[in-house]
């Protein structure tokens, strides 16, 4: 189910991102992407969490899910009954925000990339950040900029 995209339940995202990103910080990790929305069983939140250099281990999200769990039992922001999960986005992740472009330079990416005839192209390289609203990515040795507004998907690759 997708996340609530009512001003209310936007609001709600908000200030929950706004309450937990600095304890995410404080373990040296990226809040990538928080959702909260409805299920049968209740309201879900749900923290997608990372390092700049990626990887966390099961030990990092069952402590921050504790950290989590208290800081809202807390503040009680959700009035209602609640599901918490705390997990990695994964080793291919999705590249979503400019933010994310930053947050990962240094590390592998594909992207494709739509060009001016209509179709697309997928390049691999090493992700450099972004100049104004250019992404950077070095390929075979030579950086490129590439119009963000032309990155069609963009994907953290797995280094070998």
């Amino acid at each position: 189910m997708d996340q609530d995209r009512s001003p209310a339940g936007q609001a709600m995202a908000d200030k929950l991102t706004e309450l937990l990103e600095p304890v995410v910080r404080g373990e040296g990790l990226v809040l990538v992407e928080l959702t909260y929305h409805p299920e049968k069983r209740g309201q879900i939140l749900r923290l997608f969490v990372d390092r700049p250099e990626g990887g966390i281990t099961l030990d990092e999200c069952q402590t921050l899910s504790r950290q989590v769990s208290d800081l809202l039992d807390v503040e009680d922001l959700i009035p209602e009954r609640y599901f918490l999960e705390v997990s990695s986005p994964g080793l291919t992740r999705r590249i979503k925000t400019p933010r994310e472009y930053e947050i990962f330079a240094g590390r592998l990416a594909r992207l494709i990339v739509n060009d001016d005839q209509g179709g697309s192209q997928k390049l691999v390289g090493t992700l450099k950040g972004l100049m104004g609203d250019e992404v950077l990515i070095q390929i075979n040795g030579k950086v490129r900029a590439i119009a963000l507004a032309r990155v069609a998907k963009a994907n953290l690759e797995i280094e070998f």
